[in-house]
Protein backbone atom coordinates (compact mmCIF):
# COMPACT_ATOMS: atom_id res chain seq x y z
CA UNK A 1 0.00 0.00 0.00
CA UNK A 2 1.00 3.97 -0.26
CA UNK A 3 1.42 6.11 2.16
CA UNK A 4 -1.92 8.20 1.30
CA UNK A 5 -3.39 4.19 2.30
CA UNK A 6 -1.99 4.03 5.23
CA UNK A 7 -2.73 7.38 6.10
CA UNK A 8 -6.57 6.32 5.04
CA UNK A 9 -6.42 3.40 7.19
CA UNK A 10 -4.93 4.67 10.31
CA UNK A 11 -7.67 7.66 10.77
CA UNK A 12 -10.53 5.96 9.80
CA UNK A 13 -9.96 3.20 12.01
CA UNK A 14 -8.58 5.71 15.04
CA UNK A 15 -11.84 7.53 14.52
CA UNK A 16 -14.01 4.92 14.99
CA UNK A 17 -12.45 3.77 18.52
CA UNK A 18 -12.50 7.53 19.77
CA UNK A 19 -16.25 7.58 18.65
CA UNK A 20 -17.20 4.04 20.20
CA UNK A 21 -15.20 5.57 23.20
CA UNK A 22 -17.31 9.06 23.14
CA UNK A 23 -20.63 7.47 22.75
CA UNK A 24 -19.91 5.06 25.38
CA UNK A 25 -21.63 6.98 28.52
CA UNK A 26 -24.37 5.05 30.07
CA UNK A 27 -25.52 4.14 33.70
CA UNK A 28 -23.19 1.69 34.94
CA UNK A 29 -25.11 -1.37 35.91
CA UNK A 30 -26.45 -4.39 33.81
CA UNK A 31 -29.28 -2.59 31.59
CA UNK A 32 -26.97 0.00 30.44
CA UNK A 33 -24.20 -2.00 29.51
CA UNK A 34 -25.92 -4.71 27.52
CA UNK A 35 -28.98 -3.08 26.57
CA UNK A 36 -28.33 1.18 26.40
CA UNK A 37 -31.17 1.51 28.91
CA UNK A 38 -33.76 0.52 26.56
CA UNK A 39 -33.49 3.71 24.50
CA UNK A 40 -32.67 3.25 21.05
CA UNK A 41 -34.57 4.47 17.84
CA UNK A 42 -35.95 2.29 15.25
CA UNK A 43 -33.16 3.69 12.90
CA UNK A 44 -30.49 2.98 14.62
CA UNK A 45 -31.53 -0.50 15.75
CA UNK A 46 -31.89 -1.36 11.87
CA UNK A 47 -28.39 -0.05 11.23
CA UNK A 48 -27.04 -2.01 14.33
CA UNK A 49 -29.18 -5.45 13.27
CA UNK A 50 -27.42 -5.23 9.37
CA UNK A 51 -24.38 -3.98 11.40
CA UNK A 52 -23.90 -7.36 13.09
CA UNK A 53 -25.11 -9.54 10.35
CA UNK A 54 -22.62 -8.08 7.55
CA UNK A 55 -19.13 -8.73 8.85
CA UNK A 56 -16.02 -8.67 6.97
CA UNK A 57 -16.57 -11.97 6.06
CA UNK A 58 -19.64 -10.71 4.10
CA UNK A 59 -17.65 -7.89 1.92
CA UNK A 60 -14.78 -10.41 1.63
CA UNK A 61 -16.38 -13.47 0.27
CA UNK A 62 -19.86 -12.73 -0.80
CA UNK A 63 -18.47 -11.30 -4.10
CA UNK A 64 -15.40 -13.87 -4.66
CA UNK A 65 -18.70 -16.38 -4.05
CA UNK A 66 -20.23 -14.70 -7.02
CA UNK A 67 -17.42 -14.38 -8.93
CA UNK A 68 -17.19 -18.02 -8.87
CA UNK A 69 -20.48 -19.47 -8.24
CA UNK A 70 -22.58 -16.47 -9.64
CA UNK A 71 -26.02 -14.73 -7.67
CA UNK A 72 -27.68 -17.62 -6.64
CA UNK A 73 -26.44 -16.83 -3.07
CA UNK A 74 -28.69 -14.19 -3.11
CA UNK A 75 -31.57 -16.68 -2.24
CA UNK A 76 -30.27 -17.78 0.96
CA UNK A 77 -32.22 -14.43 2.51
CA UNK A 78 -34.90 -14.98 0.47
CA UNK A 79 -37.13 -16.49 3.84
CA UNK A 80 -35.86 -13.23 5.81
CA UNK A 81 -38.79 -11.35 5.21
CA UNK A 82 -41.20 -13.81 6.14
CA UNK A 83 -39.01 -14.32 9.13
CA UNK A 84 -38.98 -10.98 10.42
CA UNK A 85 -42.69 -10.98 9.73
CA UNK A 86 -43.08 -14.26 12.67
CA UNK A 87 -40.43 -12.38 14.86
CA UNK A 88 -42.56 -9.06 15.20
CA UNK A 89 -45.45 -11.20 15.52
CA UNK A 90 -44.32 -14.31 18.29
CA UNK A 91 -40.95 -13.49 19.59
CA UNK A 92 -40.94 -9.53 20.03
CA UNK A 93 -43.59 -9.09 21.94
CA UNK A 94 -42.88 -11.95 24.89
CA UNK A 95 -39.20 -10.84 25.03
CA UNK A 96 -40.51 -7.19 25.38
CA UNK A 97 -43.27 -8.11 28.20
CA UNK A 98 -40.67 -10.00 30.25
CA UNK A 99 -37.92 -7.37 29.92
CA UNK A 100 -35.53 -9.85 29.80
CA UNK A 101 -31.77 -9.14 28.97
CA UNK A 102 -30.92 -12.89 27.27
CA UNK A 103 -34.19 -14.56 24.62
CA UNK A 104 -33.16 -17.47 26.46
CA UNK A 105 -34.54 -15.98 30.26
CA UNK A 106 -37.68 -16.71 28.95
CA UNK A 107 -36.58 -20.76 28.24
CA UNK A 108 -36.54 -21.05 32.19
CA UNK A 109 -40.54 -19.33 32.52
CA UNK A 110 -42.26 -21.38 29.94
CA UNK A 111 -40.08 -24.47 30.62
CA UNK A 112 -37.18 -25.19 33.62
CA UNK A 113 -33.61 -24.04 34.18
CA UNK A 114 -31.57 -26.88 31.88
CA UNK A 115 -33.34 -26.16 29.12
CA UNK A 116 -32.91 -22.80 29.71
CA UNK A 117 -28.90 -23.10 30.63
CA UNK A 118 -28.50 -25.59 27.18
CA UNK A 119 -30.28 -23.86 25.16
CA UNK A 120 -27.69 -20.71 25.95
CA UNK A 121 -24.97 -23.16 26.07
CA UNK A 122 -25.52 -24.10 22.73
CA UNK A 123 -25.80 -20.36 21.47
CA UNK A 124 -22.14 -19.84 23.39
CA UNK A 125 -20.74 -22.77 21.60
CA UNK A 126 -21.95 -21.43 18.47
CA UNK A 127 -21.03 -17.89 18.32
CA UNK A 128 -17.63 -18.09 19.88
CA UNK A 129 -15.93 -20.07 17.68
CA UNK A 130 -18.30 -18.00 14.36
CA UNK A 131 -16.80 -14.86 16.53
CA UNK A 132 -13.20 -16.90 15.93
CA UNK A 133 -14.12 -17.59 12.50
CA UNK A 134 -14.89 -13.72 11.97
CA UNK A 135 -11.42 -12.37 13.53
CA UNK A 136 -9.49 -15.11 11.87
CA UNK A 137 -10.80 -14.73 8.03
CA UNK A 138 -10.12 -11.01 7.40
CA UNK A 139 -6.71 -11.39 9.51
CA UNK A 140 -5.44 -14.33 6.89
CA UNK A 141 -6.38 -12.83 3.58
CA UNK A 142 -4.65 -9.12 4.91
CA UNK A 143 -2.10 -11.20 5.94
CA UNK A 144 -1.62 -13.14 2.81
CA UNK A 145 -1.91 -10.00 0.54
CA UNK A 146 0.17 -7.33 1.98
CA UNK A 147 2.46 -9.76 4.17
CA UNK A 148 1.44 -8.96 7.64
CA UNK A 149 2.18 -11.23 10.24
CA UNK A 150 -1.13 -13.21 10.64
CA UNK A 151 -0.81 -13.46 14.40
CA UNK A 152 -0.53 -9.78 14.90
CA UNK A 153 -2.43 -8.96 12.38
CA UNK A 154 -5.39 -11.27 14.54
CA UNK A 155 -3.86 -9.45 17.35
CA UNK A 156 -4.52 -5.93 16.07
CA UNK A 157 -8.05 -6.66 14.80
CA UNK A 158 -9.12 -8.03 17.94
CA UNK A 159 -7.08 -6.03 20.78
CA UNK A 160 -8.64 -2.56 19.33
CA UNK A 161 -12.20 -3.53 18.89
CA UNK A 162 -11.86 -4.93 22.59
CA UNK A 163 -11.44 -1.23 23.94
CA UNK A 164 -14.33 0.14 22.66
CA UNK A 165 -16.68 -3.23 23.28
CA UNK A 166 -15.61 -3.48 26.72
CA UNK A 167 -15.41 0.24 27.58
CA UNK A 168 -19.10 0.87 26.18
CA UNK A 169 -21.06 -2.00 26.20
CA UNK A 170 -24.40 -1.75 23.65
CA UNK A 171 -24.57 1.42 23.23
CA UNK A 172 -21.08 1.86 21.83
CA UNK A 173 -22.02 -1.21 19.48
CA UNK A 174 -24.69 0.46 18.87
CA UNK A 175 -23.23 3.94 17.43
CA UNK A 176 -20.01 2.45 16.37
CA UNK A 177 -21.96 0.07 13.97
CA UNK A 178 -24.04 2.48 12.46
CA UNK A 179 -21.20 4.41 11.42
CA UNK A 180 -19.16 1.86 9.98
CA UNK A 181 -22.43 1.08 8.52
CA UNK A 182 -22.44 3.61 6.38
CA UNK A 183 -18.64 4.03 5.29
CA UNK A 184 -18.59 0.92 3.96
CA UNK A 185 -21.15 0.96 2.27
CA UNK A 186 -19.81 3.92 0.26
CA UNK A 187 -16.99 2.67 -0.04
CA UNK A 188 -18.63 -0.60 -1.69
CA UNK A 189 -20.19 2.28 -4.09
CA UNK A 190 -17.21 3.67 -4.92
CA UNK A 191 -15.48 0.55 -5.68
CA UNK A 192 -18.26 -0.64 -7.71
CA UNK A 193 -17.89 2.89 -9.73
CA UNK A 194 -14.07 1.71 -10.46
CA UNK A 195 -14.59 -1.38 -11.63
CA UNK A 196 -17.40 -0.17 -14.35
CA UNK A 197 -14.80 3.14 -14.84
CA UNK A 198 -12.10 0.95 -15.61
CA UNK A 199 -13.62 -1.66 -18.32
CA UNK A 200 -12.60 -0.99 -21.73
CA UNK A 201 -13.74 2.12 -23.91
CA UNK A 202 -17.46 1.59 -24.96
CA UNK A 203 -18.02 -1.25 -22.76
CA UNK A 204 -20.32 0.26 -19.68
CA UNK A 205 -22.13 -1.35 -16.73
CA UNK A 206 -25.07 -3.20 -18.69
CA UNK A 207 -22.29 -4.49 -21.07
CA UNK A 208 -20.28 -6.28 -18.10
CA UNK A 209 -23.97 -7.28 -17.08
CA UNK A 210 -24.47 -8.71 -20.18
CA UNK A 211 -21.53 -10.37 -20.43
CA UNK A 212 -21.53 -11.90 -16.35
CA UNK A 213 -25.04 -13.28 -17.59
CA UNK A 214 -24.24 -14.95 -20.32
CA UNK A 215 -21.32 -16.90 -18.55
CA UNK A 216 -23.73 -18.46 -16.07
CA UNK A 217 -23.26 -15.71 -12.92
CA UNK A 218 -26.30 -13.88 -13.10
CA UNK A 219 -28.25 -16.55 -11.71
CA UNK A 220 -30.12 -15.09 -9.56
CA UNK A 221 -33.27 -17.91 -9.06
CA UNK A 222 -32.36 -21.39 -9.47
CA UNK A 223 -34.90 -24.23 -9.04
CA UNK A 224 -31.89 -27.32 -7.64
CA UNK A 225 -33.41 -29.70 -10.33
CA UNK A 226 -31.11 -31.40 -12.52
CA UNK A 227 -32.62 -34.00 -15.31
CA UNK A 228 -35.94 -33.89 -13.90
CA UNK A 229 -34.74 -34.51 -10.14
CA UNK A 230 -34.59 -32.49 -7.30
CA UNK A 231 -30.88 -32.03 -5.76
CA UNK A 232 -31.26 -32.10 -1.94
CA UNK A 233 -27.33 -31.33 -2.25
CA UNK A 234 -27.61 -27.92 -4.25
CA UNK A 235 -26.79 -25.76 -1.71
CA UNK A 236 -28.56 -22.79 -3.10
CA UNK A 237 -31.80 -22.56 -5.09
CA UNK A 238 -35.50 -21.26 -4.60
CA UNK A 239 -36.67 -24.03 -2.29
CA UNK A 240 -33.69 -24.20 0.24
CA UNK A 241 -33.35 -20.45 0.07
CA UNK A 242 -37.11 -20.36 1.05
CA UNK A 243 -37.57 -23.15 3.66
CA UNK A 244 -34.19 -23.89 5.00
CA UNK A 245 -33.12 -20.16 5.04
CA UNK A 246 -36.21 -19.39 6.63
CA UNK A 247 -35.43 -21.69 9.47
CA UNK A 248 -31.94 -20.21 9.43
CA UNK A 249 -32.54 -16.81 9.68
CA UNK A 250 -35.58 -17.05 11.68
CA UNK A 251 -33.21 -18.71 14.37
CA UNK A 252 -30.36 -16.07 13.66
CA UNK A 253 -32.76 -13.12 14.21
CA UNK A 254 -34.94 -14.77 16.63
CA UNK A 255 -33.10 -16.36 19.07
CA UNK A 256 -29.10 -15.82 18.65
CA UNK A 257 -28.52 -13.60 21.16
CA UNK A 258 -26.06 -11.45 19.07
CA UNK A 259 -29.31 -10.32 17.30
CA UNK A 260 -31.77 -10.19 20.10
CA UNK A 261 -29.51 -7.99 21.81
CA UNK A 262 -29.59 -5.53 19.19
CA UNK A 263 -33.53 -4.62 18.77
CA UNK A 264 -33.79 -5.25 23.20
CA UNK A 265 -32.08 -2.11 23.17
CA UNK A 266 -34.88 -0.30 21.77
CA UNK A 267 -37.54 2.43 23.47
CA UNK A 268 -40.41 0.64 22.59
CA UNK A 269 -42.02 -2.70 20.86
CA UNK A 270 -42.89 -0.78 17.92
CA UNK A 271 -39.32 0.61 17.57
CA UNK A 272 -38.25 -3.10 17.72
CA UNK A 273 -40.62 -4.41 15.61
CA UNK A 274 -39.73 -1.74 12.47
CA UNK A 275 -36.06 -1.54 12.72
CA UNK A 276 -36.64 -5.74 12.60
CA UNK A 277 -39.18 -5.13 9.55
CA UNK A 278 -36.90 -2.96 7.80
CA UNK A 279 -33.88 -5.30 8.22
CA UNK A 280 -36.10 -7.98 6.33
CA UNK A 281 -36.73 -5.52 3.29
CA UNK A 282 -33.10 -3.78 3.19
CA UNK A 283 -31.11 -6.81 3.59
CA UNK A 284 -31.57 -8.61 0.13
CA UNK A 285 -31.02 -5.42 -2.14
CA UNK A 286 -27.98 -5.04 -0.15
CA UNK A 287 -26.79 -8.41 -0.78
CA UNK A 288 -27.58 -8.09 -4.21
CA UNK A 289 -25.44 -5.26 -4.71
CA UNK A 290 -22.69 -6.69 -3.12
CA UNK A 291 -22.79 -10.10 -4.96
CA UNK A 292 -22.96 -7.98 -7.71
CA UNK A 293 -19.57 -6.46 -7.55
CA UNK A 294 -18.28 -10.08 -7.64
CA UNK A 295 -19.96 -10.14 -11.27
CA UNK A 296 -18.71 -7.06 -12.18
CA UNK A 297 -15.25 -8.30 -11.37
CA UNK A 298 -15.69 -11.60 -13.21
CA UNK A 299 -16.22 -9.33 -15.98
CA UNK A 300 -13.66 -6.94 -15.22
CA UNK A 301 -11.41 -9.92 -15.71
CA UNK A 302 -13.19 -11.21 -19.28
CA UNK A 303 -11.71 -8.09 -20.38
CA UNK A 304 -7.96 -8.57 -18.31
CA UNK A 305 -6.12 -10.78 -17.59
CA UNK A 306 -7.27 -12.64 -14.46
CA UNK A 307 -4.75 -13.95 -12.29
CA UNK A 308 -3.99 -18.10 -12.53
CA UNK A 309 -4.59 -18.28 -8.92
CA UNK A 310 -6.12 -15.56 -6.71
CA UNK A 311 -4.39 -16.53 -3.18
CA UNK A 312 -0.49 -15.45 -3.96
CA UNK A 313 0.99 -17.15 -1.06
CA UNK A 314 -0.23 -19.98 -2.23
CA UNK A 315 0.67 -19.07 -5.94
CA UNK A 316 4.53 -18.35 -4.70
CA UNK A 317 5.30 -21.54 -3.00
CA UNK A 318 3.69 -23.66 -6.07
CA UNK A 319 6.33 -21.31 -8.09
CA UNK A 320 9.29 -22.68 -5.60
CA UNK A 321 8.06 -26.39 -5.40
CA UNK A 322 8.41 -29.56 -7.80
CA UNK A 323 4.77 -28.81 -9.84
CA UNK A 324 6.32 -25.26 -10.78
CA UNK A 325 6.89 -26.48 -14.45
CA UNK A 326 3.69 -28.05 -14.61
CA UNK A 327 2.26 -24.74 -13.26
CA UNK A 328 3.93 -22.21 -16.07
CA UNK A 329 2.85 -24.83 -18.68
CA UNK A 330 -1.09 -24.21 -17.25
CA UNK A 331 -0.18 -20.62 -16.95
CA UNK A 332 0.96 -20.42 -20.88
CA UNK A 333 -2.07 -22.46 -21.40
CA UNK A 334 -3.90 -19.52 -19.51
CA UNK A 335 -2.45 -16.67 -21.30
CA UNK A 336 -3.40 -18.36 -24.86
CA UNK A 337 -6.65 -18.68 -23.69
CA UNK A 338 -6.66 -14.67 -22.43
CA UNK A 339 -5.39 -13.72 -25.93
CA UNK A 340 -8.55 -16.04 -27.80
CA UNK A 341 -10.84 -14.05 -25.01
CA UNK A 342 -9.38 -10.53 -26.31
CA UNK A 343 -9.98 -11.64 -30.14
CA UNK A 344 -13.25 -12.33 -29.23
CA UNK A 345 -14.00 -8.90 -27.14
CA UNK A 346 -12.93 -7.45 -30.50
CA UNK A 347 -15.89 -8.53 -31.98
CA UNK A 348 -18.63 -7.19 -29.08
CA UNK A 349 -20.50 -5.11 -29.85
CA UNK A 350 -21.11 -5.30 -33.95
CA UNK A 351 -21.26 -9.10 -33.32
CA UNK A 352 -22.62 -9.76 -29.89
CA UNK A 353 -23.93 -12.92 -29.81
CA UNK A 354 -20.92 -14.45 -31.98
CA UNK A 355 -18.37 -13.07 -29.47
CA UNK A 356 -20.83 -14.45 -26.54
CA UNK A 357 -20.73 -17.87 -28.15
CA UNK A 358 -16.78 -17.84 -27.61
CA UNK A 359 -16.26 -16.72 -24.87
CA UNK A 360 -18.53 -19.21 -23.33
CA UNK A 361 -16.37 -21.89 -24.56
CA UNK A 362 -13.47 -19.85 -23.55
CA UNK A 363 -14.37 -19.44 -20.01
CA UNK A 364 -15.34 -23.14 -19.83
CA UNK A 365 -11.57 -24.04 -20.70
CA UNK A 366 -10.52 -21.09 -18.21
CA UNK A 367 -12.10 -23.04 -15.52
CA UNK A 368 -10.93 -25.97 -16.45
CA UNK A 369 -7.14 -24.90 -16.39
CA UNK A 370 -8.19 -23.73 -13.24
CA UNK A 371 -9.40 -26.66 -11.74
CA UNK A 372 -6.15 -28.09 -12.33
CA UNK A 373 -3.59 -25.32 -11.43
CA UNK A 374 -5.81 -25.82 -7.73
CA UNK A 375 -4.82 -29.53 -8.00
CA UNK A 376 -1.31 -28.38 -8.20
CA UNK A 377 -1.89 -25.98 -4.83
CA UNK A 378 -3.67 -28.87 -3.46
CA UNK A 379 -1.05 -31.47 -4.09
CA UNK A 380 1.68 -28.74 -2.50
CA UNK A 381 -0.06 -28.92 0.95
CA UNK A 382 -2.36 -25.62 0.07
CA UNK A 383 -5.84 -24.41 0.52
CA UNK A 384 -7.04 -25.18 -3.41
CA UNK A 385 -9.88 -22.33 -2.59
CA UNK A 386 -9.11 -18.55 -3.54
CA UNK A 387 -12.97 -17.23 -3.14
CA UNK A 388 -11.85 -15.03 -0.35
CA UNK A 389 -9.02 -13.73 -2.10
CA UNK A 390 -10.78 -12.91 -5.56
CA UNK A 391 -12.24 -9.02 -4.53
CA UNK A 392 -9.46 -7.91 -1.99
CA UNK A 393 -7.19 -9.09 -4.74
CA UNK A 394 -9.04 -7.02 -7.14
CA UNK A 395 -8.73 -3.55 -4.85
CA UNK A 396 -5.07 -3.72 -4.04
CA UNK A 397 -4.23 -4.50 -7.65
CA UNK A 398 -6.25 -1.95 -9.68
CA UNK A 399 -8.04 1.10 -7.04
CA UNK A 400 -6.63 4.09 -6.74
CA UNK A 401 -4.35 5.10 -3.52
CA UNK A 402 -6.50 6.47 -1.05
CA UNK A 403 -9.53 4.32 -1.89
CA UNK A 404 -7.34 0.94 -1.07
CA UNK A 405 -6.55 2.48 2.36
CA UNK A 406 -10.58 2.94 2.97
CA UNK A 407 -11.17 -1.02 1.59
CA UNK A 408 -8.93 -2.32 3.83
CA UNK A 409 -10.21 0.23 6.59
CA UNK A 410 -13.93 -1.51 5.68
CA UNK A 411 -12.62 -5.29 7.12
CA UNK A 412 -11.62 -3.80 9.85
CA UNK A 413 -14.66 -1.77 10.23
CA UNK A 414 -17.20 -4.42 9.08
CA UNK A 415 -15.17 -7.31 11.11
CA UNK A 416 -15.41 -5.00 14.51
CA UNK A 417 -19.29 -4.35 13.90
CA UNK A 418 -20.46 -7.85 13.94
CA UNK A 419 -17.49 -9.11 16.43
CA UNK A 420 -18.38 -6.10 18.67
CA UNK A 421 -21.98 -6.85 18.91
CA UNK A 422 -21.16 -10.70 19.57
CA UNK A 423 -18.75 -10.31 22.43
CA UNK A 424 -21.70 -7.91 23.99
CA UNK A 425 -24.23 -10.91 23.02
CA UNK A 426 -21.51 -12.95 24.55
CA UNK A 427 -20.86 -11.33 27.38
CA UNK A 428 -24.92 -11.08 28.60
CA UNK A 429 -25.60 -14.40 28.12
CA UNK A 430 -22.24 -15.29 29.92
CA UNK A 431 -23.31 -13.13 33.06
CA UNK A 432 -27.18 -13.10 32.54
CA UNK A 433 -27.86 -16.65 32.16
CA UNK A 434 -24.94 -18.14 34.21
CA UNK A 435 -23.08 -15.92 36.34
CA UNK A 436 -26.56 -14.19 38.04
CA UNK A 437 -28.63 -17.44 37.64
CA UNK A 438 -26.04 -19.91 39.50
CA UNK A 439 -24.36 -17.62 42.46
CA UNK A 440 -26.26 -17.43 44.91
CA UNK A 441 -24.60 -14.21 46.93
CA UNK A 442 -26.30 -10.79 45.46
CA UNK A 443 -24.09 -8.47 44.61
CA UNK A 444 -24.47 -4.74 44.00
CA UNK A 445 -25.03 -3.26 40.33
CA UNK A 446 -21.76 -1.74 40.15
CA UNK A 447 -19.78 -4.98 40.49
CA UNK A 448 -22.00 -6.84 38.21
CA UNK A 449 -20.97 -3.76 35.88
CA UNK A 450 -17.23 -4.43 36.25
CA UNK A 451 -17.89 -8.06 35.60
CA UNK A 452 -19.61 -8.06 32.93
CA UNK A 453 -16.93 -5.84 31.67
CA UNK A 454 -14.14 -8.88 32.59
CA UNK A 455 -16.29 -11.09 30.69
CA UNK A 456 -16.36 -9.27 27.59
CA UNK A 457 -12.66 -9.16 27.99
CA UNK A 458 -12.27 -12.67 28.40
CA UNK A 459 -14.75 -13.91 25.42
CA UNK A 460 -12.65 -11.24 23.00
CA UNK A 461 -9.51 -13.42 24.53
CA UNK A 462 -11.13 -16.29 23.77
CA UNK A 463 -11.89 -15.38 20.11
CA UNK A 464 -8.96 -14.39 19.39
CA UNK A 465 -6.78 -17.67 20.63
CA UNK A 466 -9.55 -19.01 17.95
CA UNK A 467 -8.59 -16.97 15.58
CA UNK A 468 -4.79 -18.00 16.19
CA UNK A 469 -5.55 -21.77 16.30
CA UNK A 470 -7.99 -21.96 13.46
CA UNK A 471 -6.44 -23.83 10.17
CA UNK A 472 -6.72 -21.84 7.03
CA UNK A 473 -10.49 -22.73 5.66
CA UNK A 474 -10.12 -24.40 2.14
CA UNK A 475 -14.06 -23.00 1.12
CA UNK A 476 -15.45 -19.92 0.99
CA UNK A 477 -15.98 -18.14 4.59
CA UNK A 478 -19.37 -16.83 4.06
CA UNK A 479 -20.17 -20.44 3.64
CA UNK A 480 -18.12 -21.53 6.55
CA UNK A 481 -20.14 -19.30 8.79
CA UNK A 482 -22.98 -20.35 7.75
CA UNK A 483 -22.52 -23.67 7.93
CA UNK A 484 -21.16 -23.46 11.72
CA UNK A 485 -24.57 -22.12 12.40
CA UNK A 486 -26.33 -24.59 11.01
CA UNK A 487 -25.22 -27.25 13.27
CA UNK A 488 -26.87 -25.90 16.19
CA UNK A 489 -29.15 -23.05 14.73
CA UNK A 490 -32.06 -25.70 13.89
CA UNK A 491 -32.49 -26.75 17.89
CA UNK A 492 -32.51 -23.42 19.30
CA UNK A 493 -34.95 -22.33 17.29
CA UNK A 494 -36.94 -25.73 17.33
CA UNK A 495 -36.90 -24.98 21.07
CA UNK A 496 -38.58 -21.21 20.43
CA UNK A 497 -40.87 -22.54 18.56
CA UNK A 498 -42.13 -25.49 20.72
CA UNK A 499 -42.22 -22.34 23.58
CA UNK A 500 -44.49 -20.05 21.39
CA UNK A 501 -46.71 -22.54 19.70
CA UNK A 502 -46.98 -26.12 21.68
CA UNK A 503 -48.13 -24.87 24.65
CA UNK A 504 -48.61 -28.56 26.36
CA UNK A 505 -45.16 -29.29 25.91
CA UNK A 506 -43.51 -29.50 28.86
CA UNK A 507 -39.51 -28.70 29.99
CA UNK A 508 -38.55 -32.70 30.70
CA UNK A 509 -39.73 -33.19 26.82
CA UNK A 510 -38.31 -29.94 25.02
CA UNK A 511 -35.37 -30.83 26.63
CA UNK A 512 -34.38 -34.64 25.43
CA UNK A 513 -36.21 -33.83 22.29
CA UNK A 514 -33.04 -30.98 21.97
CA UNK A 515 -30.48 -33.47 22.89
CA UNK A 516 -31.55 -35.68 20.57
CA UNK A 517 -32.35 -33.82 17.31
CA UNK A 518 -28.77 -32.22 17.77
CA UNK A 519 -26.98 -35.44 17.80
CA UNK A 520 -29.06 -36.28 14.72
CA UNK A 521 -28.16 -33.04 13.25
CA UNK A 522 -24.51 -33.34 13.56
CA UNK A 523 -24.60 -37.26 12.46
CA UNK A 524 -25.92 -35.69 9.45
CA UNK A 525 -23.34 -33.26 9.25
CA UNK A 526 -20.95 -35.46 8.96
CA UNK A 527 -22.79 -37.98 6.69
CA UNK A 528 -22.67 -35.33 4.23
CA UNK A 529 -19.09 -34.17 4.74
CA UNK A 530 -17.75 -38.38 3.71
CA UNK A 531 -20.01 -38.17 1.19
CA UNK A 532 -22.59 -40.91 2.47
CA UNK A 533 -25.74 -38.96 1.69
CA UNK A 534 -26.05 -35.38 -0.03
CA UNK A 535 -27.68 -32.78 1.73
CA UNK A 536 -27.14 -29.09 1.24
CA UNK A 537 -26.47 -26.99 4.53
CA UNK A 538 -29.40 -24.83 4.78
CA UNK A 539 -31.81 -27.92 5.47
CA UNK A 540 -30.13 -28.91 8.21
CA UNK A 541 -32.17 -25.90 9.70
CA UNK A 542 -35.37 -26.98 9.06
CA UNK A 543 -34.57 -30.61 10.37
CA UNK A 544 -33.52 -29.82 13.50
CA UNK A 545 -36.13 -27.17 14.16
CA UNK A 546 -39.01 -30.17 13.43
CA UNK A 547 -36.88 -32.82 15.48
CA UNK A 548 -37.02 -30.94 18.21
CA UNK A 549 -41.25 -30.26 17.68
CA UNK A 550 -41.74 -34.00 16.35
CA UNK A 551 -39.65 -35.24 19.41
CA UNK A 552 -41.05 -32.94 21.86
CA UNK A 553 -44.58 -33.94 20.91
CA UNK A 554 -43.93 -37.58 21.26
CA UNK A 555 -41.57 -37.53 24.63
CA UNK A 556 -44.27 -35.47 26.32
CA UNK A 557 -47.16 -38.62 26.34
CA UNK A 558 -44.02 -40.69 27.97
CA UNK A 559 -41.96 -38.12 30.39
CA UNK A 560 -43.91 -36.26 32.83
CA UNK A 561 -42.41 -32.55 32.78
CA UNK A 562 -43.36 -29.53 34.59
CA UNK A 563 -43.48 -25.90 33.69
CA UNK A 564 -44.25 -22.66 34.30
CA UNK A 565 -46.25 -20.32 31.39
CA UNK A 566 -46.13 -16.88 31.44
Amino acid sequence: MKSLDWVVLIVTLTGIILYGIYKSRTTRDLDGYFLSNRSMPWYLILLSIMGTQASAITFLAAPGQAYTDGMRFIQYYFGLPLAAIVICISFVPVFSRLKVFTAYEYLEHRFDLKTRTFTSFLFLLQRGLSTGISIYAPSIILSVLLGWNIYLTNLFMGGLLIIYTVTGGARAVAYTQTFQFLIIMGAMAVAGYFIVKDLPPGIGFTDALRVGGKLGKMNIVTSGITDGKFDWGDRYNIFSGMIGGFFLLLSYFGTDQSQVGRYLTARSLTESRLGLLMNGIVKIPMQFFILLLGVLVFAFYQFNKAPAFFNEFELNRLEQSVYKDSLHQLQQELQSIQQRKDAALALYPGQRETAFGQLQELQKETETVRSQIKGLVKKNGGADNDTNYIFLHFVVDYLPAGLVGLIIAIIFLASWGSIAAALNSLASSTMIDFHKRFRIKHTAQEKEYRVSKLYTLLWGIFCIAVAMFVSNWGNSLIEVVNVLGSLFYGTILGIFLVAFYSRRVKGNAVFWAALIAEAIVVVLFFLNEYKVISLGFLWLNAIGALLVWGISSFLQWVIPGKTTVS
